[in-house]
C-alpha cells in the first residue's frame, strides 16, 4: 500500500487512496501507522477516494481509531496532494460534515467551512477546583474555546484533558481551544485535540472555532489571524450578520513530506 505524507501548519497526516477499505480495518490502520516513533507517526489517517475530476471524498481517523467528521488541515493537506497530482487549483472534497470547496495557490490552501452552529457563549463550569467559562461551537467538529491571560501558565494537556471529558460535553466529547488575544485582529490559540488526546502543533477547526469565537465576543470581522504553536499565522475570514456567522474561510501553508509503501 502507498502512502504519502504531508502537513499542514505542523498537523501532519497520513495519506492513502481509499479502495474500499472497511471502517473497521481503517480504524486498525490508524491506531498502527499513526504511532510515533514505533510507526510511521502522524495526528491522522486520512482515507481519499477520487469522485470525479475535481470531487473528492475523505474519511478522517484519529491515531485512537475513532473517525471524526472533517478535520480542517487534513482537508487541506488533501487539496495540496490533489494540485500536485492531477494539476487541479478548485476542488471540492466530501465529508461526513458536509462538502468543503478548496483552492490552491503554491503552497498555500484556502477551504471554506461549515458554517458554524450550535453556538453556546459563556458556560459555567468547573474542573480541578478551579470555577472556568467557556464558549461551545461547531465548526464541523465540536469545540470548545476558553479565554486566557497567558498560554505559557496554562497546562494545556492536564486542563484540556479535563474539559474534554467533562459530562456537560458528553456522550461525544469536545476538543478544547485555549485563546490569548494579541491585539485587535490576531489571537494566539493553542488546541487539545479530541481523538489524538494531546496537544497538536494546529488544529484547522480549532483555529477556525477560536477566530469565530473571538469575532462574536469582542466584535471582529472580516478577518482574524491565529499564531498557532508550529509558529504559523493562520488567516480565518468570516461575515457577522446579527450574530450569526456565514462564509468561513481559513487559510494557510502546506507542505508535502514525503512518500513511501506500508510493507
Amino acid at each position: 500500500m502507498k502512502f504519502y505524507k504531508l502537513q499542514a501548519s505542523g498537523n501532519d497526516f497520513i495519506l492513502i487512496e481509499d479502495k474500499s477499505y472497511s471502517t473497521g480495518y481503517l480504524k486498525k490502520l490508524a491506531k498502527k501507522l499513526c504511532v510515533r516513533r514505533l510507526s510511521v507517526g502522524a495526528d491522522g489517517l486520512l482515507a481519499v477516494r477520487k469522485l470525479n475530476d475535481d470531487n473528492f471524498q475523505m474519511r478522517i481517523f484519529n491515531p485512537d481509531g475513532s473517525e471524526a467528521e472533517m478535520c480542517g488541515n487534513g482537508i487541506r493537506c488533501i487539496a495540496f496532494w490533489a494540485n500536485k497530482r492531477d494539476n487541479i487549483n478548485k476542488l471540492i472534497i466530501h465529508t461526513k460534515a458536509g462538502k468543503i470547496p478548496a483552492n490552491i495557490r503554491g503552497s498555500y490552501v484556502k477551504i471554506k467551512m461549515v458554517d458554524p452552529f450550535d453556538i453556546k457563549l459563556n458556560i459555567p463550569f468547573k474542573i480541578l477546583r478551579k470555577r472556568w467559562q467557556a464558549s461551545y461551537i461547531n465548526t464541523g467538529v465540536p469545540h470548545t474555546v476558553l479565554f486566557v491571560k497567558s498560554l505559557d501558565r496554562i497546562d494545556v494537556e492536564e486542563v484540556g484533558r479535563e474539559i474534554r471529558f467533562h459530562k456537560i460535553f458528553r456522550p461525544w466529547g469536545t476538543n478544547v481551544d485555549f485563546v490569548e488575544i494579541i491585539h485587535k485582529g490576531k489571537i494566539k490559540v493553542r488546541t487539545y485535540e479530541r481523538g489524538v488526546e494531546r496537544e497538536t502543533l494546529c488544529c484547522g477547526t480549532g483555529v477556525t472555532a477560536s477566530a469565530i469565537i473571538f469575532g462574536l465576543k469582542y466584535d471582529q470581522n472580516e478577518k482574524v489571524e491565529v499564531l498557532v504553536k508550529s509558529g504559523e499565522i493562520l488567516k480565518v475570514y468570516f461575515r457577522k450578520e446579527n450574530d450569526k456567522i456565514n462564509n468561513v474561510w481559513f487559510e494557510g501553508k502546506v507542505s508535502y513530506l514525503y512518500e513511501g509503501r506500508l510493507i
